[in-house]
């Protein structure tokens, strides 16, 4: 997609769909300007401009300096044509913004739907054709999750593949920043311009997309959590995630209903202290001092990381590596880990409970346990709604992750789709 024709495409659609909060017309740019057209987080620092991170009061009035992966993205010959909406300080699945407003998803014109949270504006942006493809953080499935239920490619790497220079934090131990876009080639050499060593706490080798893409996973032994084993499910989801199952089998894979040795929503709780405790740390004079012009929710969220002494943070960090260490043990028998991405499809906004967060409970655990993820589009429920294949794979694995998602999206039957935005034109 050129600049012109992304730009054309936002003008045209993104009035309804809110997807950016920031159009950059011309688009920022490095010396060339030949490779995809890039939509930002709001979360993610661009030089001179304001990161807002879902918030009234600006996270960086005037920042002084890209985020180290704007820079990488402009060296890589990208065009990044505007930011796009976050919920506020990125704490939340949903997708909701109080404070901002939050974007349509396009694939309901009718009914304002969850676009799913953290990085909704950036699922959005790729799920409309707005963009090539865009950048999102992920402290508990805020790229997964609104990849799933806006219907495109949702990538979260390992710690330390990408660095988080200039990317304002939510949880420092759980952070990380992924991508989005159509179809898993896409993100994964997204993934592979962002990545790289910077110095300080990405310490890994830039990532191999090609490689990736190339690696021939028939015969990989992938384990898929039954149905019975992930809670309760919409049974368009259960039947649709049984049906991805099929077709993997049927590409050669060896799948077998085997149920982890502690389910994906037992990671739900251990991850909510970390963000909480961590997340109070790093706002609390913020929330103090703008807490009234903030989204209620959100407020709460951290104020409940008030409660979190630093010796009970502490000790949550133990048992974490405890966790992890007795996870990925287990898990070093199979290439892959496979689940839903996401129990429901898209509720609407005015029927969302802010006191739970079910669109989360499945993929907390990737964060938690430091594991790579992906999450690729697996058909539409009847009434017309994406849902999400969670593919999870071993420690530093992200190449596995992207063959293991590239080899389901050839089967998958997707092809492609798109919401019909016609209900969204200017």
């Amino acid at each position: 997609m050129t600049p012109d024709d992304a730009l054309a495409r936002i003008r045209r659609y993104d009035g309804r769909l809110k997807a950016f909060v920031q159009v950059f017309d011309p688009p920022l740019a490095g010396e060339t300007a030949d490779g995809p057209t890039v939509a930002v987080k709001d979360l993610i620092d661009v030089a001179g401009v304001p990161t807002g991170g879902g918030a009234r009061v600006p996270l960086a009035e005037r920042p002084e300096h890209h985020a180290r992966v704007v820079e990488r993205l402009l060296m890589a010959g990208c065009s990044i044509v505007g930011k796009t909406h976050t919920v506020e300080l990125a704490y939340g699945g949903w997708g909701t913004n109080r404070a901002v407003g939050a974007p349509w998803n396009p694939w309901d014109a009718k009914v304002h739907r969850a676009p799913g949270g953290s990085s909704s504006g950036s699922a959005v942006a790729v799920a409309a054709g707005l963009c090539d493809a865009a950048l999102g953080s992920d402290t508990g499935g805020s790229v997964r999750i609104p990849a799933a239920v806006c219907g495109v490619v949702g990538l979260k790497p390992g710690r330390g593949l990408v660095s988080l220079k200039g990317v304002h934090p939510l949880s420092p131990s759980l952070d990380t920043v992924g991508a989005l876009a159509r179809d898993v080639a896409t993100a994964a050499r997204t993934l592979a311009v962002i990545s790289g060593p910077d110095g300080e706490a990405a310490t890994r080798e830039t990532f191999d997309a090609e490689d990736a893409l190339k690696l021939d996973v028939r015969g990989r032994r992938l384990a898929a959590i039954p149905p019975d084993a992930l809670g309760e499910l919409d049974p368009e989801v259960a039947r649709l995630y049984l049906e991805a199952l099929e077709r993997l089998r049927g590409a050669g894979m060896d799948v077998a209903l085997v149920p982890p040795p502690q389910g994906l929503d037992q990671s739900f709780a251990p991850n909510g202290l970390l963000m909480a405790g961590e997340g109070w740390r790093i706002w609390r004079a913020r929330i103090e001092a703008h807490g009234p012009v903030m989204d209620p929710w959100i407020v709460r969220r951290f104020e409940a990381g008030r409660e979190v002494s630093d010796e009970r943070l502490a000790r949550a960090h133990l048992e974490r590596e405890a966790h992890q260490q007795g996870f990925h043990a287990w898990l070093a028998d199979y290439d892959g880990l496979l689940s839903p991405t996401c129990p429901i499809p898209a509720p609407p906004m005015d029927e969302i409970d802010e006191t739970v967060s079910p669109l989360s409970r499945l993929t907390r655990a990737a964060n938690y346990l430091d594991l790579p993820g992906i999450s690729v589009p697996c058909g539409l429920t009847a009434s017309g709604l994406p849902t999400g294949l969670q593919i999870l794979g071993r420690p530093r694995q992200e190449a596995m992750v992207v063959a293991l998602g590239a080899a389901y999206e050839r089967v998958s039957g997707w092809n492609g789709r798109s919401p019909d935005l016609n209900g969204f034109a200017a």
